[in-house]
C-alpha cells in the first residue's frame, strides 16, 4: 500500500536519524510502527520516530517502554510523526510542537536574491567541519555550542546525502542538508542569516531540487521558519510533536 505523504516525511526522517547514528557506531531498528535506537543517540537526535498513526498506538507505547527498561540516560526523546502519543505518564514531556512539509518536484525552482552567493555542496571533510560550525552558531537555531562532532565526514561517502553550502567569498554563511529516500528528499539543518532567511531557503529549495530533479521535497518546521518555509513553496501537513524524558532537556 502506498505511503501517505506524512508516512513518507516521517520514514524519510528516521532513515536520516539511523544515518546519523551509524555513522557514530549507535544503529537503530526499524519496525513497522516506528524506528528506535538501545543506544544514547547523538546530540539533538530522537530514540524513537514514530512511522505510523493512531492505529498503531498501543504497539509504539510498548516498545517506547520496552526501550525505557534498557535504562538510557534520562533526555532521550521521541518524535511522535502524528501527534497520536500522550507520553507524560510515562515519564516525559512536550520539547516542541512543528508541521511537517510537502514541495512538490512541480513547482517552479525557487531563486535565492541574496547578493554575492555560490550555491554548491561539501565535498571534503574540513569543509565539512567549516559547515558544521556556522551551522552550530547560527543564530536561528538559538542552540549552545556542540562539543563534538555530529556529522562525521564518512557522511560524504553517501551519494544520498548532500551538504548544501552557501558561500560568501570563502566563508560558508549559509546552508542545510538533502537526504534522499524512497522517492522524497528531506530538507533539514536549513540555516542562514536571519534578517535573509527567505533567500537562504529558496536558495537550499533550489540547490536540493538541482540535486535530486523530479523529487517531492519534505520536512519539518516549527515557527517563524515554518512561514518562510511556506512562502518558497512548501505545504504544511499535520502536526509532530517531540518529547523528552523528564530530568535534561
Amino acid at each position: 500500500m502506498a505511503l501517505s505523504r506524512i508516512e513518507q516525511a516521517a520514514r524519510n526522517s528516521a532513515i536520516w536519524c539511523d544515518t546519523v547514528c551509524r555513522a557514530h557506531g549507535a544503529p537503530g531498528e526499524f519496525y513497522d510502527v516506528l524506528w528506535l535506537d538501545r543506544h544514547p543517540a547523538p546530540r539533538f537526535y530522537p530514540n524513537v520516530v514514530t512511522l505510523s498513526d493512531q492505529q498503531s498506538v498501543t504497539a509504539q507505547r510498548a516498545h517506547i517502554h520496552d526501550l525505557m527498561a534498557t535504562g538510557l540516560p534520562d533526555g532521550w526523546g521521541v518524535k511522535d510523526s502524528f501527534c497520536a502519543l500522550d507520553l507524560a505518564p510515562s515519564g516525559f514531556q512536550p520539547l516542541f510542537e512543528a508541521a511537517w512539509l510537502w514541495r512538490a518536484p512541480s513547482q517552479t525552482i525557487a531563486k535565492s536574491t541574496a547578493d554575492g552567493i555560490h550555491w554548491t555542496s561539501v565535498r571534503s571533510a574540513p569543509d565539512l567541519a567549516r559547515w558544521e560550525a556556522t551551522w552550530s552558531v547560527d543564530a536561528a537555531f538559538q542552540l549552545p555550542p556542540v562539543q563534538t562532532r555530529l556529522f562525521l565526514p564518512s557522511l560524504l561517502a553517501d551519494q544520498e546525502i548532500v551538504f548544501i553550502a552557501a558561500y560568501k567569498n570563502d566563508q560558508i554563511v549559509g546552508g542545510a542538508i538533502a537526504k534522499h529516500t524512497d522517492g522524497v528528499v528531506g530538507l533539514s539543518n536549513v540555516f542562514g542569516p536571519v534578517d535573509d532567511a527567505m533567500s537562504f531557503w529558496a536558495g537550499c529549495v533550489a540547490t536540493a531540487q538541482t540535486s535530486f530533479p523530479g523529487v517531492p521535497l519534505v520536512g519539518y518546521a516549527r515557527l517563524p521558519d515554518l512561514v518562510v518555509a511556506q512562502a518558497v513553496g512548501f505545504e504544511m501537513l499535520q502536526a509532530l510533536r517531540v518529547w523528552i524524558r523528564s530530568g535534561s532537556c
